[in-house]
């Protein structure tokens, strides 16, 4: 998928009309920003937003996520013990002290 993300009032206004006139190629919009299918046609578009908006307008390559492929087994162990948690105020970083499951700061300085 095509992540285009606008900074500018103009850009958005062109993101807004882009999107309504092709919902087809969007997959998702997000106010200032958008998915479009990764086709010609939603280069196409994405192109066209940065080509009369220039540095107005973000286009990043995308890829789903796999969590049993991307994401390594601790920390989906440590996803489904802390959404099990008994008290849902419990901060992760309380709930993860004193057990296996990795620290917050492991977990930011660890890439996936």
């Amino acid at each position: 998928m095509l992540l285009v993300v606008t900074h500018s009032r103009a850009a958005r206004t062109s993101l807004r009309n882009a999107c309504r006139t092709h919902d087809e190629t969007v997959v998702r919009r997000f106010g200032r920003a958008a998915l479009f299918d990764d086709t010609h046609h939603g280069a196409f578009l994405a192109l066209r937003l940065v080509e009369k908006h220039g540095a107005d307008v973000h286009v990043e390559v995308t890829r789903p996520l796999n969590e049993f492929v991307d994401v390594p087994e601790p920390i989906r162990d440590a996803v489904t013990a802390y959404e099990a948690r008994e008290s849902p105020s419990t901060p992760y970083s309380a709930f993860a002290r004193g057990t296996d499951h990795p620290s917050p700061s492991v977990l930011r300085e660890r890439e996936l």
